[in-house]
């Protein structure tokens, strides 16, 4: 669950500044959009956009902050080399620019894909993965990660969430302005907007903002089966499944922070929140071949 919530913040965060900022001026200019749909809409699609935005710009610079990933700039062993290698010709296969390899320091098998495009990406695998983990299944997991980027599975998410948040601010400001009307007295004077819209707006953008992450929460879980469909194509189905395999045996791994949560190789299993499909979902799909 903390990972489900890291990843929903990262946007929150950014969304709430750009909120608290409009607000601030308002108050200071004199600018009054309570009332006026237009205006409302304008605000809330490039906050909405801006916040889902701002949030993929900075994910490679994110990732590389909060998990430490040492980037492979110059290989300084076989292992390092092999992995450039594999990432590389994946990448090459894919139709895609080379993205950056790194590793980050981390006991538990997992991995992640993250950037603003297809061309300018970082793939990063934990040592976890590599100690535990056969070449072919690590082979694998790189071709999910690589799958994930040649997709654009960031840009799409980026794209609704943009549009879920700009619902979000819309319906909420609206239900402010309801809850402020509701509570205002009938010989109550002035133009401006009372206390009950702006704690009306908040408890509904908190709620609104919940909806909206189950519905990325959806997105990300589909988009797993087509990752593990680019991984089979690229390293091989059944390395690929062995892949799922070892990380079933392993247990659930510990999470991934932030934007990096939909784009990691395993995941929580919770229902609604989750960003990953159970692994005998995943394994089941590429035995049957139904993507």
């Amino acid at each position: 669950m903390k990972r489900i919530l890291l990843l929903a913040l990262t946007n929150f965060a950014v969304v709430a500044v750009l909120f608290i900022s409009w607000n601030i001026i308002q108050s200071v200019f004199g600018i009054r959009l309570s009332g006026n749909f237009t205006g409302i809409a304008i605000m809330a699609l490039i906050f909405g956009f801006g916040g889902s935005f701002i949030s993929l710009f900075m994910s490679k610079w994110m990732a590389k902050r909060s998990m430490g990933v040492q980037i492979i700039e110059s290989p300084g062993s076989q292992q390092e080399r092999w992995l450039v290698d594999v990432v590389r010709r994946q990448a090459e296969k894919s139709g895609i620019g080379m993205p950056e390899v790194g590793i980050f320091h981390s006991p538990d098998p997992n991995a992640f894909a993250t950037g603003a495009n297809r061309n300018n990406a970082l793939v990063a695998v934990s040592s976890g993965l590599l100690q535990n983990m056969t070449p072919d299944e690590v082979e694998a997991v790189l071709g999910h990660e690589i799958g994930h980027v040649a997709n654009g599975d960031m840009v799409t998410q980026s794209l609704l969430q943009g549009v879920l948040n700009t619902f979000v601010i819309i319906f909420a400001r609206l239900i402010g302005m309801a809850v402020d009307n509701f509570f205002r007295s009938s010989d109550d004077e002035g133009g401006g907007v009372g206390i009950g819209y702006f704690l009306g707006s908040i408890v509904a953008e908190i709620f609104l903002g919940f909806l909206a992450t189950m519905i990325v929460m959806w997105f990300s879980r589909y988009r797993e089966f087509h990752a593990d469909k680019a991984g089979a194509n690229l390293a091989g189905r059944q390395k690929m499944i062995a892949a799922l395999r070892r990380l079933q045996q392993g247990g659930s791994a510990h999470d991934l922070p932030g934007e990096m949560a939909a784009f990691g190789i395993s995941g929580s299993i919770g229902k609604l929140f989750s960003t990953h499909p159970p692994l005998e979902e995943r394994i089941a799909a590429l035995e049957s071949q139904k993507y």
